[in-house]
Order: C-alpha cells, then structure tokens, then sequence
C-alpha cells in the first residue's frame, strides 16, 4: 500500500522526497519575514515520524552543524517513516548571537504558548502545533551557555522508560536524570504524548568537534534502534552510558582568577583539587575541592570569577558506573571515518544537590628577593588544564 503525502505548511511531500518547508512566524521592524525552517525528508516506506531541533537557544549553535552533518548523511537515502529537522528554531536570537529573543525571554520557558501572545509564545505555539506534535519522539539539541562547556550528555525525564530506552540506545558519555521544567519544550511535548530526548554538548557560539560528532552518531543510532534507518554504517557505541542520578553545580568560594586542574569528563574523588581561585597580586589564593565523588559534565572556561560563580557541574554516578565509558567513547568517535568532515559546534542542573565545596586559603609566598627567576615553577597535576 503506498504512503500518503505529508502535509505541513501547506506543502505537499510526497513519499521518497526531500522538501524545504517556510513557517511564516512574524516581520521584523524593517518587515523582513521570519519563518521556521523545516527539512523535511518523507521515506518511501512507513516507520515513525521523528523531529531533530537545534538553536532553541540562539547562541546554542552546536546543534545547528550536527543537523548540517545528518541531514548529509547517507543513511537518510533509505529512510523509514519522516524527518523533520528544525536547524534553528528562533532566527532572531542566532543571527544576534543571543540566546533570548529580543524581548529577552527565553524560548525554552515559553511553551506550550499563544498564537496570541508575545513573541516567544508565539514561535512556541507554532513550533509545538506544527512540528513536535505531528512526531511520534523528538530530539533536542543543546550546549551550555556562552563561557560555559557540557561534555556531551543526554538528559532523561525520571521514570519515563521510553526516554531512557532510547537515551540508551543514543550512546552519550553521561544519561543525566533531569526534572521537567514549566515552560520547556520536553516538558510539554511529554505531557502531549512526544516524548523528547535533550542532547546538551559543548560551549555556546563555539564548534566543539568531538560534541558534534557524538550528537550526529546519538541520533543515528536512535533512528536505527526505531526502524528508521538500516544498521549498515551505524557503530553500536561501545561502553555503556554512565548513568548519573542527580548533579549540583561547584561555585567559586571567591572572585578572582580562576586555574582548573581539571576538566570536563574527568572522574573525581572527595577531596580531588579541581580548581584555584587566586587574586591578581598573587598574595592568597582558595583552593576548589571535590566534596564528593562523581564526574565533572560541565566546567566555565573564563579564567576570570566572581565570588559564586559557576565553576564546575559534578554529577554522581550510579554504582554500576564504568569508568572507561568516556575514554572509549573518545576513542570509538575519533576513529570512525563516517563521521570525519573536512569543513567544520543555566546548565540546568538540579537534583538533590551536594554537600558544599570545602575552600581553604593558602598564602603564596612572596617570590625570592633580586634578579632571575622567582623560583622553581610549580608543580601541577597531570590533569591540569591551563
């Protein structure tokens, strides 16, 4: 029996084609439209219907170059069922580099929204009616925010077993057991009957090569483990995610400049020195220790703090936790050739949080009177990260 054509936006797709969809949304001041960009890829065969989004958040543009690479991928050439991909959701916040809409809401707090509300509600109510709820799942990608990096990591709703089959299935380094949030995309597209996973990697307005082909290689894997895809040319991922079930955020004890000793990915233990925090003279600095085991999924990278600021995301593991996950993984990506491309991109953490950060203030010594050196350098951990 043949397929029927897909229909969105007033297009006709028909089976075994490829269409570009324009949403109309709204005009900017000067009255140049603004649409939502819609890929459409509608197979020959039947299968499931699957939503790809990227740039929820303007300055996310990671997302956008893992769509680019998937929506080249020749896997796609035998598709089951239909592919919507969204490249970027708001144009207003890419193209300002922003993260917020010029309004300065957040579009990820504005759903399921209004086709008469503000702007953002306005975007979220077409995006929602018009793409995520016309899908059987969706997967949505993310990175930190500006300053900010995410080793790549998939966040699960908790005892959603459809979020966590395919989270599985998606092969990230970390599954991050996350709340809902009012007003988000997962959320309500939950509550609708979509499930959604988030993909959340890398840096904002930054490429971050092994997070883009850790998200092409996720999303791959879960098209396949739903029939869409044929398994040829698709690595199953070869260690197990680590499964974390709750996560809290490291502060600076104090302003000044920030020296990590290590980073993101990396497996740490009570105590573990993670950072210093010293101020410009050099006269004292505070020392950032681990208050308890976990792995660090998320760090700042600006070498400059304020007393409170983010420094570290430490997620505690589950006991079964394997160690080598993130290492083979690293492995595994960098050597797939599928994935090799010539041309090359607030965390929301929160659970039950960790003991507080133990600082300790350390004099430095004042470096040795007349010429030459001040002194042996220090020494610094093998981890260390400058």
């Amino acid at each position: 029996m043949a397929r029927e054509v897909f229909e969105i936006g007033g297009q006709r797709v028909v089976p075994g084609s490829r269409a570009a969809v324009a949403l109309p949304v709204s005009a900017m001041p000067d009255h140049t439209p603004v649409d939502l960009h819609v890929e459409v890829i509608h197979g020959k065969r039947a299968g499931p219907t699957l939503f790809v989004s990227a740039a929820v958040h303007g300055d996310e543009v990671i997302g956008v170059e893992i769509v680019r690479r998937l929506l080249r991928s020749p896997q796609l050439d035998s598709l089951r069922g239909t592919l919507l991909v969204v490249p970027i959701v708001p144009a207003y916040g890419f193209l300002a580099h922003s993260r917020y809409l010029p309004d300065r809401r957040d579009l990820n707090r504005c759903f399921p929204g209004s086709a008469a509300g503000s702007l953002g509600s306005r975007l979220a109510h077409i995006f929602l009616n018009e793409v995520v709820l016309r899908c059987d799942f969706g997967i949505d990608l993310h990175s930190a925010a500006v300053h900010r990096t995410n080793l790549p990591q998939i966040r699960v709703t908790p005892g959603d077993a459809t979020t966590a089959g395919m989270a599985r299935d998606f092969g990230a380094p970390v599954i991050l057991t996350s709340p809902l949030r009012d007003g988000a995309l997962r959320g309500e597209a939950a509550v609708r009957g979509t499930p959604v996973l988030l993909y959340e990697a890398g840096e904002g307005l930054r490429f971050d090569e092994f997070a883009v082909r850790a998200g092409v290689a996720g999303i791959l894997r879960v098209m396949r483990a739903q029939g869409m895809v044929p398994a040829k040319g698709i690595a199953r991922a070869r260690t197990p995610s680590l499964v974390c079930r709750s996560s809290s955020w490291l502060r600076a004890p104090t302003g000044g400049l920030l020296r990590t000793f290590r980073a993101e990915g990396d497996l740490v233990a009570e105590g573990d020195l993670l950072a210093a925090v010293a101020d410009p003279a050099g006269a004292a600095e505070t020392e950032l220790l681990a208050p308890g085991p976990g792995i660090l999924i998320g760090r700042a990278v600006l070498p400059v703090v304020n007393e409170g600021d983010a420094v570290f995301h430490l997620a505690t593991l589950s006991p079964q936790a394997d160690t080598d996950t993130v290492d083979a993984l690293t492995a595994q990506l960098e050597a797939d050739p599928m994935f090799d491309e010539d041309e090359i991109i607030c965390a929301g953490a929160t659970r039950a949080p960790l003991p507080a950060p133990q600082a300790h203030a350390t004099p430095v010594p004042a470096p040795p009177a007349g010429p030459g050196p001040a002194g042996p350098k220090a020494a610094m951990p093998k981890s260390c990260r400058a």
